[in-house]
């Protein structure tokens, strides 16, 4: 099968790799589209993950094969799988921080090579614990690209939920990529009243198309004192901050009010910060984090997405061919105003593929 292959720093190259073979327990899926995420393009350019590796995990497409023992899917059944599944048992499990399990920390989704994902190819093995605990089934009508963002719906409300949000407060988000504004209209969902900002004024647009109407346009600074303004000279509840990197963190803890809360949701690199020590003790200012997703908000993501709460396909911006992978890679790293979510689509070329 053709897969995406990481064999180093920045370096992706189109291969022909075996397709996976299933033992007891466990299906292939024929993928037909993968989102991809800011983790595997964090993943891919700092080397922080040994080589070679297929990655992709907001994996959706087709039942190819079962293995012995699996009766509740078929072949030609339409899913999507979650890559990990805590244990449910363990110190961290019992204490809600399922994202620190061991058991979660191993893939169950694999392309070949180490687990990784493996949605960046035309078919994955997914593993016992996955199919058992993981793997959603997309009703008929619901596109595969809308199935897509289970996972990703998952982790904004795992981060939504951190903030206990109390209806009528007002929400800053920073940034408003995909992700930004898929917490956003959760936020608002919450009984919150938002304000959102960006660099990018088409990114704006976009958010003002899903009702997101109070912005503040990045591009001419002063976030804090437009921030400010908006909320009676006292900032926000809550600040999302969904934007990588440490450089903005300040920015946030600024904008929020004495007594308000941050989100700091897209931090996923180790580093130093800077911060400011008195916000959080004197301002009594707090710092919350959320990392991936929440089994127990599983059921929960799922009839978001496939009811179609949110009309998530109009999040997409492009989409490329299998083989164009490395091209689709390099635009989610190097994004433009009017590039959103891109997804990479080995079953773009399926004669009369269901949607």
């Amino acid at each position: 099968m053709l897969a995406a292959v990481y064999r180093g720093i920045n370096d992706v190259r189109m291969e022909t790799v075996p397709v996976p073979k299933i033992g007891p327990g466990e299906m292939l899926v024929r993928v037909h589209s993968c989102g991809v995420c800011g983790t595997d393009l964090k993943k891919i350019s700092t080397g922080s993950h040994s080589a070679p590796r297929i990655f992709g995990h907001e994996t959706a497409g087709i039942v190819a094969d079962v293995g012995l023992g699996v009766s509740q899917f078929t072949a030609g059944d339409r899913v999507v799988v979650f890559h990990h599944i805590p244990c449910r048992q363990c110190f961290y499990c019992k204490h809600k921080t399922f994202a620190q399990c061991s058991t979660y920390k191993e893939v169950g989704c694999t392309g070949g090579f180490e687990p990784s994902g493996g949605g960046f190819a035309q078919y994955v093995r997914v593993m016992d614990w996955i199919v058992q605990h993981g793997t959603v089934r997309i009703p008929d009508g619901v596109p595969f690209e809308q199935a897509c963002f289970v996972e990703p719906v998952n982790t904004c409300m795992k981060g939504i939920e951190a903030l206990n949000l109390q209806s009528g407060e007002t929400v800053l988000t920073i940034g408003q990529g995909p992700i930004g504004i898929i917490l956003s209209v959760l936020a608002r969902r919450a009984g919150a009243s938002l304000i959102t900002s960006d660099l990018y004024a088409e990114r704006l647009r976009i958010g003002s198309s899903f009702g997101l109407d109070q912005t503040i346009d990045a591009s001419q600074g002063k976030v804090v004192e437009r921030a400010r303004e908006m909320t009676e000279g006292r900032g926000a509840d809550a600040v999302i901050l969904a934007v990588g990197g440490n450089s903005l963190i300040r920015t946030a803890m600024d904008a929020a009010r004495p007594g308000g809360r941050i989100l700091l949701f897209a931090q996923t690199q180790h580093g130093e910060a800077i911060i400011d020590p008195a916000a959080v003790c004197v301002d009594e200012k707090t710092l919350v984090g959320s990392y991936s997703a929440s089994v127990d908000l599983q059921d929960d993501s799922v009839q978001f997405v496939m009811n179609r709460e949110m009309d998530l396909q109009r999040l997409v911006s492009h989409r490329f061919p299998l083989s164009d992978s490395p091209k689709a890679l390099d635009l989610a790293a190097h994004p433009q105003p009017s590039s959103m979510k891109i997804m990479i689509q080995p079953g773009s070329s399926w004669e009369g593929s269901p949607q």
